[in-house]
């Protein structure tokens, strides 16, 4: 199969270079600012905020039976089991406030056999834009395109968001 994008965009309110700030140097505190998205992410190996930093997240469902109702709740459609993901932070720039994580381990790899996250911010006068970008390569035909993700992590950008904004 060949790979794929997918990307998803999301104007917020709160400052991008905190939200920058956040995907490169603290991933590891996304969990206190969504809980319902990601609840615990813990690094294995580097320093964290350089490249080479591995880290571990905890989803709270399987990536297969994630659903976000019209109400942006997240619920659970089947076991509950959580979905881990090893990433890697394989690039950031601080040119174009970006930060890009490679999937190294996990329930994401049983369905592709790549997976890449880039993370970009951009400020145009009072226009703050988070840009989630994939690059995907399923493993057969029939899995599912990463929708349901793309879904999670514009829910994730709100979530983080509404932090910033009430701090």
């Amino acid at each position: 199969m060949a790979p794929s994008t997918k990307t998803a965009q999301v104007q917020i309110m709160s400052n991008c270079d905190v939200f920058h700030e956040l995907w490169k140097a603290n991933p590891h505190e996304v969990p206190n600012l969504t809980p319902t998205t990601i609840q615990n992410c813990q690094i294995l190996e580097g320093e964290v905020g350089t490249e080479g930093c591995i880290y571990t997240s905890f989803l709270p469902f399987h990536i297969n039976t994630l659903e976000i109702n019209a109400f942006d709740d997240i619920y659970v459609i089947a076991d509950g089991k959580d979905c881990v993901f090893k990433s890697l932070t394989q690039e950031i720039n601080e040119r174009k406030k970006s930060v890009t994580y490679k999937g190294l381990e996990g329930d994401l790899l049983e369905l592709y056999k790549t997976f890449v996250v880039h993370i970009h911010v951009d400020t145009d006068g009072s226009n703050n834009l988070v840009t989630w970008t994939v690059e995907y390569e399923k493993m057969n035909p029939n899995d599912p395109d990463p929708d349901t993700l793309m879904e999670l992590y514009k829910k994730m950008t709100k979530d983080i968001e509404t932090c910033h904004l009430e701090n």
